[in-house]
């Protein structure tokens, strides 16, 4: 092959590579595809107020195409009338660090946390998972038996957008602690308490009668109006005097809730503490599997007939949402625990 041949191939390679170059860039962009298929499993959303709730899985892509992006638009009150209290942003408590249970102070754990303004209730923008967050109270938020709200929500990517219309939001009130013995919609009590999670092995110093449940045993909330933020536990006996905490002797205080500068006497156990409990929903030495819930166990051992050696334990699984001092007492109604020796 000559020179000039060989020149001449050279540059009709080059002008092709130039030309396929400059076809790819002027190719248009491809289109996202937005599914007829495509829509909401859950259209009523009934949040709990004063906690945060995170609706999720309630979105069925379908043949859609990814990212989506989601939006609330058009919320208004049920009756037509704008609804400011969810348009409008307010301040809310964020983690700016994921919390994990090892913190060794309250200082440490605020310190993890933040302030951001975001509306009462949104859409995550890429998820469409809705979340309403703990500011929103029934002093101003809209609650049952009212009817509520009404939204629509917008679905787009580059290849459309889609309008769902006329969901429903109907908050509950609040129920500050959770288990809980309010009615969900009056928000007043029903019984002066609940069951305890966990009985087991504890005799009756009476009857010698192994106790069982709200029959026996009821676990009551109490909250005082003093500033600050701790959690205490009590017992008392049939006629509600105190039960001394030390009794429950095979109790690991110290890694009973994730709380600092305890103070344990005869009268109860108090601990400083941060809100809410659990602080966030991930599983540490202080919860149940999957940490929705504090776990709280108190133990004792005492020598049974034939030297037989009884562990005997009662707990709560619970969770707290409501910043304060709070007392969980736990009433032995009928008869006293027995915590001696046969």
């Amino acid at each position: 092959m000559n020179n000039k041949t060989y020149l001449s191939l050279a540059g009709f390679m080059v002008f092709n590579i130039l030309m396929i170059t400059a076809c790819k860039k002027n190719l248009p962009k491809e289109r996202l595809s937005l599914g007829s298929d495509s829509q909401f499993t859950t259209t009523q959303y009934q949040p709990v107020l004063g906690r945060n709730n995170l609706f999720s899985d309630n979105f069925f892509i379908g043949s859609s195409s990814v990212p989506l992006d989601f939006k609330i638009v058009n919320m208004r009150r049920f009756n037509g009338e704008p609804a400011p209290e969810l348009t409008e942003y307010f301040p809310v408590q964020v983690w700016k660090t994921a919390y994990d249970g090892t913190e060794k102070s309250i200082a440490e754990i605020e310190a993890k946390r933040t302030t951001e303004n975001h509306q009462l209730f949104e859409i995550r923008q890429h998820s469409g998972q809705f979340l309403m967050w703990s500011k929103a109270n029934s002093n101003f938020v809209k609650a049952q038996p009212d009817s509520g709200y009404v939204f629509d929500v917008e679905v787009s990517n580059s290849g459309g957008r889609k309008y769902f219309k006329n969901f429903k939001l109907r908050p509950y009130k609040e129920r500050a602690y959770e288990p809980s013995n309010l009615n969900a919609v009056t928000g007043q009590a029903t019984t002066t308490g609940i069951s305890p999670s966990i009985m087991s092995n504890i005799r009756g110093e009476k009857t010698g009668r192994y106790l069982f449940g709200s029959s026996d045993v009821e676990v009551q909330f109490k909250k005082n109006n003093a500033s600050g933020n701790s959690l205490s536990f009590k017992f008392i006996d049939t006629l509600q005097q105190t039960i001394d905490p030390n009794m429950f002797a095979k109790t690991d205080w110290e890694n009973l809730v994730h709380g600092f500068n305890m103070v344990k006497n005869s009268d109860s156990v108090k601990y400083d503490v941060a809100y809410p409990i659990p602080l966030a929903s991930y599983q540490t030495k202080y919860t149940t599997g999957g940490g929705r819930q504090a776990s709280a166990i108190f133990r004792y051992e005492r020598q049974g007939f034939g030297n037989i050696q009884e562990r005997a334990l009662i707990g709560l699984n619970f969770s707290l949402f409501e910043p304060g001092n709070w007392t969980i007492i736990f009433w032995f109604k009928t008869e006293r625990p027995k915590f001696t020796n046969e």
